[in-house]
């Protein structure tokens, strides 16, 4: 196949499945990355998606702005914050193959746990841990988004025993991953990602990204959810141990 038949079906499959995530099949989205990686170099990848992700932050932002915790928000983002800058220096720093190994690992690792949560098993916080235990899963939450997108499960395990009402927890959530949607941006920009290629990339993308947005609002009410986030985990392993050859074998 074409390298660049290659590249577009990865990139429209990718855009697909995020909105799919944001538009209700929520935890999905981290299979973005690894799809889109399989074409091109996984920094340009992750640079690609950002405005789209950005993009479709300040729907969700818009939709629960008057249902957010500020005691969450005020904890986690410098951790969050940290956890891009380490993400940051460890592209800048490295091999593409190492990136590309830890964009695998993130993979394998997020999928297993995805499936061990849904077949009953889950790490368990207690609901009032400490501050600083918040900051260091916001620490872990920035980094893996900065590489893979896919901060979703660090930030859950210390939110989530909260127990906060379901509009509260959706809105932090959307508010959180919004700031550091932003926060990324000056790091890609270091990176050198933002070029005139990668840019127009994603402008080609967005209506593709808006459409299946809300194309997952109407799909998540008509599909059996458990099937489908069966598939969707164990492909993110699968593709997870696919990056993470080429790594090596690269």
């Amino acid at each position: 196949m074409h390298p660049d038949y290659f590249y577009y079906g990865c990139a429209i499959v990718a855009v697909v499945i995020s909105g799919l995530a944001k538009g209700g099949f929520a935890g999905v989205g981290a299979l973005a990355m690894p799809i889109l990686a399989l074409a091109i170099d996984p920094v340009r990848a992750a640079a690609i998606m950002l405005p789209i992700l950005i993009m479709q932050d300040a729907v969700s932002v818009w939709a629960f702005r008057r249902s957010w915790d500020g005691g969450i928000l005020r904890v986690m983002l410098p951790g969050m914050a940290a956890g891009v800058a380490l993400g940051y220096l460890f592209a800048a720093e490295v091999p593409e193959s190492a990136v590309l190994g830890a964009l695998g690992a993130i993979s394998i690792i997020f999928g297993l746990q995805r499936l061990w949560v849904e077949r009953g098993g889950a790490i368990v916080l207690p609901s009032n841990s400490p501050g600083w235990v918040g900051m260091i899963f916001g620490v872990v939450t920035g980094f893996t988004s900065q590489i893979a997108h896919a901060g979703a499960p660090p930030f859950q395990m210390w939110v989530l025993p909260k127990k906060l009402p379901r509009d509260i927890l959706v809105g932090t959530t959307a508010i959180a991953f919004a700031a550091m949607n932003w926060i990324k941006v000056p790091a890609y920009a270091a990176l050198g990602q933002f070029t005139r290629e990668n840019l127009t990339a994603t402008a080609m993308l967005a209506p593709v990204a808006i459409a299946s947005t809300f194309a997952g609002v109407v799909l998540v009410r008509k599909v059996d959810p458990a099937r489908f986030y069966t598939f969707i985990y164990v492909m993110m392993v699968l593709l997870g141990v696919k990056l993470v050859a080429d790594a090596v074998v690269g």
